[in-house]
């Protein structure tokens, strides 16, 4: 089969330079970003809510002086059933994509030392393990208006002119990312309560970044790999984390912490695509191995709750990014990802409420949670709907603002209990991809491409989450 030797826009250098990677700015966000979210079934129907009442291993996410509330021992295990789905569109067109993973999403526990004659009533030690699953799969339509005439030359060595279509695009990662915490908690004179962890993390993926291309004359398609791409990460992380929780009255708490930065190592295999120094096709398709080390920002988080009755409790968190995302391996590739942070990353910033009601052994709990964009609005040199050009801006690059609805019941059988949660998760964003370099090496066409201008979709991302708990106190 003949191949078309099709050069857009052919770089003439024998390797492609390093291009900021969209997948890598959106994984310092919702990878690399110290933003766990998963939990108990009760710390998620209560949208993790949980900063100044503790009580629970899985607050010491938020709080670790959560774990000095504890008066007994405490060990449990959560089974999740994620499903999420995207929906890209692109000039009215749109695809979707849905996919459901039942993970063990939680285990942890808590040993409780009751101490006599002190003012140090309790000192506990806890350790918990989270799983969050970091699949994430988006799919946008073709648009045959984002176009270029082209040429290429046939088996009898005649040149063909032709049109090369975009056709779609597809953004796809697959993963998980841990997080295993050793706390301690203690309470001092049953009003104030405090704790300090030690955060252990690793994050495993896979990502990919292509799109398609169709010939008009032929009706045949070529995919085109981001250079860089197919890449597998395996990242190891530490962090260390301490808060404080103080009665102000029986009824009225108030809850401070602070969450260092995660210092990431990361080992990558990345794929290289080479091109000829005549714009020819590809020469060769190599795998490399790189490390370099990343901080995450660091974080605090303030919180406050109402505790009037035994029955009822109503919990307030605010957290806040006190830092920037940055790559602390010196290198080209990290310096200029470090100077997009530095200008294009504001900070993140989260607001949770939840409360639980309580009736004999039955609990009723609920909670809200909003997360905002971390990234600036920026101006991206776009294909529009019609294939002209403009420079757009977009406030809503990346991530999206994240909204959360939690709704728990739980029951409480003596010792042992059971809870079970559901979560909504929703968050809108603007999908940049095409711009960059890119290559393709296939029976049809074999080539290296740098593409000036971006395609941006509208993405909504949706998540149907449901946990189940069950847990034992001694």
């Amino acid at each position: 089969m003949h191949k078309k030797i099709v050069l857009l826009m052919s770089l003439p250098a024998a390797l492609f330079l390093h291009a900021q990677d969209v997948s890598e700015i959106r994984n310092t966000a919702t990878v690399y970003g110290n933003n766990m979210t998963q939990g108990s079934a009760k710390y998620m129907g209560m949208a993790g809510a949980m900063g100044a009442i503790g009580g629970d291993i899985s607050a010491a996410n938020v709080n670790p002086a959560g774990v000095g509330v504890y008066i007994t021992g405490d060990f449990q295990g959560t089974l999740g059933i994620n499903s999420y789905k995207n929906i890209s569109t692109l000039n009215n067109s749109s695809l979707s994509y849905k996919k459901n993973n039942t993970n063990l999403n939680q285990l942890g526990g808590v040993m409780s030392f009751p101490l006599y004659g002190s003012s140090w009533k309790f000192v506990n030690i806890g350790v918990s393990y989270i799983n969050q699953n970091l699949d994430d799969y988006t799919e946008t339509p073709g648009n045959n208006k984002i176009a270029e005439d082209i040429t290429w030359t046939n088996q009898q060595g005649q040149q063909i002119n032709d049109r090369a279509m975009y056709d779609g695009h597809g953004y796809n990662r697959t993963g998980h990312l841990t997080k295993t915490n050793l706390t301690v908690g203690g309470n001092y004179n049953n009003k104030i309560y405090v704790g300090m962890g030690l955060n252990f993390h690793t994050a495993d993926l896979d990502q990919g970044d292509s799109y398609r291309i169709r010939y008009a004359s032929d009706n045949k398609t070529t995919v085109y790999n981001k250079q860089f791409s197919p890449y597998t990460e395996s990242s190891s992380g530490f962090s260390i984390s301490a808060g404080i929780i103080g009665k102000v009255t029986e009824e009225f708490r108030l809850g401070a912490s602070l969450e260092s930065p995660t210092w990431w190592n990361m080992d990558r295999a990345y794929t290289q695509y080479s091109v000829s120094q005549d714009k020819g096709p590809i020469t060769s398709v190599d795998i490399y191995n790189e490390r370099r080390d990343f901080r995450s920002p660091a974080k605090a988080t303030f919180s406050a709750a109402v505790i009037p009755s035994k029955n009822f409790a109503f919990n307030v968190d605010y957290t806040i990014g006190i830092s920037k995302p940055k790559y602390t391996t010196s290198s080209s590739v990290n310096d200029q990802l470090n100077n997009f942070l530095s200008d294009s990353y504001k900070s993140l910033s989260e607001f949770k409420v939840g409360a639980e009601y309580r009736f004999e052994g039955l609990r009723l709990r609920a909670g809200y949670a909003f997360a905002n964009n971390p990234f600036d609005d920026r101006t991206v040199k776009t294909f529009n709907n019609d294939g002209s050009q403009a420079n757009i801006n977009y406030n809503n690059l990346y991530v999206g603002k994240r909204n959360t609805l939690g709704l728990g019941i739980g029951y409480d059988f003596r010792s042992f209990y059971i809870d079970a949660a559901y979560q909504n998760v929703k968050y809108d964003y603007n999908n940049e991809f095409f711009g960059g370099y890119y290559a393709t090496n296939t029976d049809v066409a074999s080539e290296g491409v740098k593409n000036e201008r971006s395609i941006v979709s509208s993405v909504k991302n949706q998540q149907n989450n449901v946990f189940i708990t069950l847990g034992y106190r001694f």
